[in-house]
């Protein structure tokens, strides 16, 4: 299908896509505020009710790389559109579970259905806009963690509150549908490589992107460090609204409430922010990509682990909220970073790459934070052995931010040396 001027529209697709991404992220982080409910439904342990991570994880990363390598040659939107189809029908599968193995596989349905879906998001959004603008871009596309995480706190904890889990997850799949036709119509598959100087048709072998993104130590370290941020992200976000329960006997609603304030207008000033900051910066040092970040998570995992032992209610809310800020702020530019030291023809399997190391690091977050969770309990109690666990894992921010300090070394001139190849 020939481009036009109505679908043509740079704002038109990253508004789009980042709706999509959006509702991929609420799917998958609904299920957090249902811990509870789900976990006294089928007598799980925590451990066993962090395994849903686990399996969302198994068939995302199983099929990612096969799923770029097609990306990479044939129309992107047809797979956002059937992977955003995929993963609603499995959201709504989650909501039928009779057990907790049916539960187990409808996440991992949804798993598959955003491999499908959202790697190629971010190749489609690189080649609408020219790399001196990916970065405010690629944040404005990673508003969906923070709006995403908004959305299934704060309306998942009141529907299953005022209804049920079940119900829940039903009312979840019905937007990705509705994205999933939107897509299909209105938005065109840019040209690839439109704004790079290096874009050809040639698709490289995979062994060249993996060399890009490990071999180069700018992009290795930002890999790294981008990892660890979002594995302790996604441990601490999948239990804080049980720590509010357990510590402070909050309601699921009120619980999810704060969860989805905290998580969401802090994160999605951060991720702004700093995309906005680093395009500033990055005329005079390239290295803003991987320094904003750096001083954030140097910070935050300090403020963090002072936070999480506060007694009182109000105070941990407040010091949480700047925490999220701090540690969030690495979202946009570590992707517009990468995306400038890929080729036009790898940033789809790159992504797929990323996917699959920030999907084991988003599985092993929850998993290692409930053991370590239930390991604590039995000597502190549930509800303290939970706040000892995430006060450990907070800590682990600052080392997050040290990749991203051996990233700023490099990354003006692995960036220049890429784009002059």
């Amino acid at each position: 299908m020939s481009l036009n001027t109505r679908r043509d529209s740079p704002w038109l697709a990253l508004i789009v896509l980042t709706a999509i991404s959006t509702v991929g992220f609420v799917d998958r982080i609904v299920v957090n505020v249902l811990v509870e409910p789900i976990k006294g439904e089928f007598a799980l342990s925590d451990t066993q009710v962090s395994l849903m991570g686990m399996a969302f994880t198994a068939l995302n990363i199983g099929v990612a790389l096969v799923i770029a390598r097609l990306a990479e040659r044939m129309r992107r939107l047809t797979l956002i559109s059937l992977g955003t189809l995929l993963w609603s029908a499995a959201t709504a599968a989650c909501g039928l579970a009779a057990s907790w193995v049916q539960l187990l596989l409808a996440r991992m349905g949804v798993g598959l259905g955003e491999a499908i879906g959202l790697p190629s998001n971010q190749s489609v959004v690189a080649d609408y806009f020219a790399p001196h603008k990916r970065g405010l871009a690629m944040s404005v596309l990673m508003l969906a963690p923070p709006v995403g995480a908004f959305i299934g706190f704060v309306g998942g904890g009141w529907i299953a509150q005022e209804f049920d889990w079940r119900f829940t997850f039903l009312i979840a799949a019905v937007p990705g549908i509705v994205l999933a036709v939107i897509a299909w119509l209105l938005v065109a598959e840019p040209p690839r490589g439109r704004h790079d100087s290096d874009a050809s048709d040639a698709v490289p072998p995979l062994s060249q992107v993996l060399r890009r993104l490990f071999l180069l130590p700018s992009a290795r370290n930002l890999v790294i460090g981008s990892a660890l941020a979002a594995m302790l992200g996604f441990g601490l976000n999948y239990f804080f609204t049980s720590l509010m329960i357990r510590r402070f006997d909050v309601g699921l609603a009120e619980a999810g409430l704060y969860s989805g304030l905290i998580a969401s207008a802090p994160a999605a000033l951060s991720v702004i922010g700093s995309g906005w900051l680093a395009d500033r910066l990055s005329a005079r040092n390239p290295a803003a990509y991987a320094l904003i970040p750096a001083v954030c998570l140097l910070i935050g995992g300090p403020l963090y682990v002072f936070a999480i032992t506060r007694d009182d209610l109000t105070v941990l809310l407040a010091l949480i909220a700047v925490t999220t800020f701090l540690t969030f702020g690495y979202l946009g530019v570590t992707y517009a970073a990468l995306q400038n030291l890929m080729h036009p023809r790898m940033r789809v399997s790159a992504f797929a790459v990323l996917n699959v190391v920030y999907g084991l690091a988003s599985a092993l977050g929850p998993f290692l934070l409930g053991w370590l969770s239930d390991t604590m309990a039995r000597t502190h109690g549930a509800a303290d052995g939970l706040a000892v666990a995430m006060a450990i894992a907070g800590a682990l921010y600052v080392w997050a931010g040290l990749h991203y300090l051996l990233a700023a070394r490099r990354l003006g001139r692995d960036t220049a040396a890429v784009q002059a190849s």
